[in-house]
């Protein structure tokens, strides 16, 4: 199911770039042809980064539409953390050019795009677009398949779905062993179990960048089907941990709430990394602002 040489997207590590990316040469990874996807909404760009200006409404309608007319394609849900990485890593750049749909998940990303005189219109939460998007599922007909988390953290999130969803129709959960990537028949044999349960969306919850990476291959062999990186939703939405509280979501202090809550692993990555690269991209957007301003008036 997946080429062996295509490991090498897990392996490989540009020792010029941190070790906390998942990194490829530019012709170790096979892009998918997405030339038959027509995505209706304009983009603007965030340190480099295309991000679709678009609704998280929009976004299910036009994934329902695309996979009811058999058309699949990859969303990335970009929030400061991912934008970040873009920006510094080139090998990510590559991974990423082969995205269908980049919508914003973070009011970061918001709050850069208005310093830039080009608002995005909202935050599209990566979590509650799987919620919205299994709903419209259940409503025509499709199914959802969930890869990744926990152990146990699918299965617990496709049931309270599920319950919420009663015409949600599953076609499968699986969570990888812990280090699957090293071995490309582990990466065949999700690829194999996927490709039977024949699902329209993939909810794929590794993190980035080894969701991204993954997606990459699979959606080669199985272009019809939607996939969607969430991260750690599943763990949300099945109730393994709290999410923030409605406040913090529309204010965009939900990653203050976050650190507050898991401040051993979020400390370096809210504190230490993503508050310095938020200023700059404010900095950038600014000056960015600024210039198009001047290129009108001459």
């Amino acid at each position: 199911m997946v080429n062996p040489t295509n490991n090498s997207a897990f392996a490989l590590v540009d020792k010029k770039e941190s070790s906390e990316d998942v990194t490829m040469a530019n012709n170790d990874l096979p892009r998918a042809d997405s030339s038959q996807i027509a995505v209706p909404f304009t983009t603007i760009h965030l340190r480099g980064m295309p991000i679709h200006s678009v609704t998280k409404m929009q976004t299910v309608e036009h994934l329902i539409k695309c996979s009811l007319q058999n058309v699949g394609g990859w969303v990335v849900t970009p929030n400061l953390d991912i934008l970040r990485r873009y920006a510094k890593s080139i090998s990510f750049r590559n991974l990423m050019a082969s995205s269908t749909l980049n919508v914003p998940d973070g009011m970061p990303l918001v709050w850069a795009s208005r310093v830039k005189g080009l608002p995005l219109p909202e935050r599209v939460n990566g979590t509650d677009l799987m919620v919205d998007l299994c709903k419209a599922a259940a409503e025509s007909g499709q199914s959802v398949f969930f890869l990744g988390g926990n152990p146990g953290s699918a299965e617990m999130a496709a049931a309270v779905l599920k319950e919420d969803f009663p015409d949600l129709k599953v076609a499968g959960c699986h969570c990888p062993d812990f280090g699957f990537e090293t071995e490309i028949e582990n990466i065949a044999e999700i690829a194999e179990i996927i490709a039977t349960a024949n699902p329209d969306f993939v909810f794929v919850g590794l993190g980035s960048p080894k969701q991204d990476v993954l997606i990459s291959m699979l959606r080669l062999k199985m272009p019809n089907v939607w996939w969607l990186g969430v991260g750690i939703s599943f763990s949300f939405i099945g109730g393994e941990l709290s999410r923030a509280p409605r406040w913090a979501k529309k204010s965009g202090f939900e990653w203050l709430y976050r650190l507050v809550s898991e401040p051993k692993r979020l400390c370096k990555r809210y504190l230490v990394q993503g508050v310095p690269f938020f200023a700059v991209t404010l900095l950038v957007s600014g000056f960015e602002r600024l210039g198009r301003r001047k290129s009108n008036r001459q």
